[in-house]
């Protein structure tokens, strides 16, 4: 263990840290149920799972939804599965448009990228809320989106919960915005259990707290850690980030951060790093005005 951590400090090694960044583009409104390999993390590691009484009613909620809705999402949900860009990105108007920036064009090129990468991601839909709104719906869906490890993925195992909502128009979606999102990444045979400490929201300029902390006890083990902080624009899809990774002192990353004076969203991320396995954790921070 102390070799490989020794090894790591002295090729200052990097990471992709936009890997799962990308993940953002697949809110279809799409979830998907979670199996467990020998690299993947339980679901409980990032909250992922939904009460009874939540899934009740979201199952309720469904059943009175417009059939043309739910067999959108379930058309979507299928195309995804199964890696078909050119199909996906039928079901988005020429004039698509989403609230980080992105078109119907970057889309598609994101969508490549990332299925090049996890060729064997799966899907379900999960409706929480819509609504009529002049000619079309407004929906709000929740997005569990999963991959296995794989050589193309360099062996990372994949879970992303994404919030958001949809304006839909003629059977397109015309406009989408992420209300949150939760990204995990995990590799190797014993991923650190990380539990974020994030809020969702803060005011612009509002000082607040980003902890990443290890759950289980290191002993003499070291890891290897870093935060990033990231606005969050359609350019960072496509372009990954570089990272360089520390020793860290303690179990887990501490740290204290202030919003910037415009509203928008950020990106922040935690990536840890053992001798057997390593977590990269993603959350999307919205800063509103005062």
């Amino acid at each position: 263990m102390t070799n490989i951590i020794t090894l790591l400090l002295k090729r200052h090694r990097k990471l992709r840290a936009s890997i799962w960044l990308i993940l953002s583009i697949l809110t279809f409104g799409i979830a998907s149920t979670w199996q467990c390999s020998q690299a993947s993390t339980p679901r409980q590691l990032l909250n992922f799972g939904k009460t009874p009484s939540e899934s009740l009613a979201a199952g309720k909620i469904a059943q009175n939804a417009p059939p043309e809705l739910t067999n959108l999402l379930a058309q979507i949900d299928a195309a995804a599965s199964q890696g078909d860009v050119k199909k996906v990105i039928e079901f988005y108007s020429p004039n698509f448009v989403h609230g980080d920036g992105l078109n119907r064009q970057t889309l598609e090129k994101a969508l490549i990228d990332l299925w090049k990468r996890y060729p064997k991601l799966r899907y379900t839909t999960q409706l929480q809320s819509w609504q009529s709104e002049g000619n079309g719906i407004v929906a709000e869906t929740v997005t569990n989106i999963t991959g296995l490890p794989s050589a193309n993925s360099n062996n990372l195992a994949l879970n992303a919960t994404i919030k958001s909502r949809q304006q839909i128009t003629a059977g397109k979606i015309v406009r989408q915005d992420i209300l949150s999102e939760r990204t995990l990444l995990t590799s190797g045979s014993k991923p650190p259990q990380v539990d974020v400490k994030l809020p969702q929201q803060v005011k612009v300029g509002q000082q607040y707290n980003f902890d990443a902390i290890v759950q289980e006890p290191l002993g003499d083990e070291f890891i290897l850690g870093t935060a990033i902080e990231e606005p969050v624009q359609a350019d960072k899809y496509l372009s990954p980030s570089s990272v360089d990774l520390e020793l860290l002192n303690s179990g887990g990353l501490f740290k204290i951060g202030r919003a910037p004076s415009t509203p928008g969203s950020q990106w922040l991320s935690a990536v840890i790093l053992r001798g057997d396995g390593m977590t990269m954790v993603t959350q999307r921070l919205q800063v509103v005005k005062k």
